[in-house]
């Protein structure tokens, strides 16, 4: 692996969304695409001139070669994906009644401690994870108590990232556990709401008192973060006209923590958030064309006014 700045760990699945309408126990064609939270973060800034490596499990099957090539395909460095000889890589399907998954025993499933023997951490400048990965087996809850746990010359970043198809494994405690250990929370008021009962960000930063820097995404509305016992940063997202909200969470972490990279003001690491989540709100891709570099720039620097009033359609 060559040195990277910022390297993103969990499963990435190849994902079935039904190709024609009906009921879906009628379903006959679907489509093939990939899904993935940290994959998405990756493809993301690498997209944003990061050079960033995307570390997980795929079977020794076409569906885990499709993964591994889309990922690659977006710039990002795949060079320690595991390869597993005996785990299938992990299979969900996305239908108008929900999700579900078929991730039990795959072969990100099968990660543990053992694997941040292989990577080159020491110079690494982010590392990236989400509540999902703890979720999949007990030795991925161990690979992760591990990365957080220990000392580290890297920003940890820590996305809750919770599932509702996963929320048996998704204990609130446990989420809360391994937050605390990050040094930058990404979570999402709605998820707040469920897990700890609240989705004000003052009050969930009572319930995180821990980690250097908490960012509650309040969707529509804004972000917020909140800095040590600084006070709250508000900034109110772009109006978008959406045509699917699916990736966008994954798009607003990678246009952040790009931004926290660059030694970005608090203003403008939400706004780049906001603005590479248009990105994804405006394609039903989880990872989409970004928008124009020109108009990014401007609303960057924009005046509060000018932010508030544009529109990306």
């Amino acid at each position: 692996m060559t040195v990277v700045d910022a390297l993103c760990l969990g499963e990435t699945m190849a994902l079935f969304v039904p190709a024609e309408p009906g009921p879906v126990e009628d379903v006959r064609t679907w489509t093939r695409t990939v899904g993935g939270a940290e994959s998405n973060v990756a493809c993301h800034l690498a997209g944003l001139g990061l050079r960033a490596a995307w570390v997980s499990a795929v079977g020794d099957d076409p569906f885990g070669r499709a993964v591994t090539g889309f990922v690659a395909g977006h710039g990002v460095d795949v060079a320690r994906v595991a390869v597993d000889p005996d785990r299938p890589t992990g299979v969900y399907f996305k239908t108008p009644g929900g999700v579900r998954y078929y991730r039990r025993d795959s072969a990100a499933a099968g990660m543990g401690p053992e694997l941040l023997a292989g990577l080159p951490l020491d110079g690494v400048r982010l590392v990236h994870t989400s509540g999902i990965t703890p979720a999949l087996s007990p030795s991925c809850l161990a690979l992760m108590r591990t990365l957080l746990g220990a000392p580290r010359r890297f920003l940890a970043s820590f996305d809750v990232n919770w599932r509702p198809g996963l929320r048996a494994a998704q204990d609130p405690e446990l989420l809360r556990e391994l937050a605390a250990l990050a040094d930058v929370v990404l979570v999402g008021a709605d998820e707040a709401e469920t897990l700890w009962g609240t989705g004000e960000p003052a009050a969930i930063r009572e319930v995180l008192p821990e980690p250097p820097a908490l960012v509650v995404k309040q969707a529509e509305r804004g972000a917020t973060l909140i800095e040590g016992d600084g006070p709250a940063v508000f900034e109110p997202a772009l109006r978008v006209d959406v045509v699917e909200p699916v990736g966008a969470g994954d798009a607003f972490a990678a246009g952040y923590l790009a931004a926290l990279l660059a030694g970005e003001p608090p203003t403008r690491r939400l706004r780049a958030g906001h603005l590479r989540a248009a990105s994804a709100l405006r394609t039903r891709d989880d990872v989409g064309p970004p928008l124009p570099a020109d108009l990014v720039a401007a609303l960057l620097a924009a005046g509060d006014r000018e932010w508030r009033a544009a529109r990306i359609t």
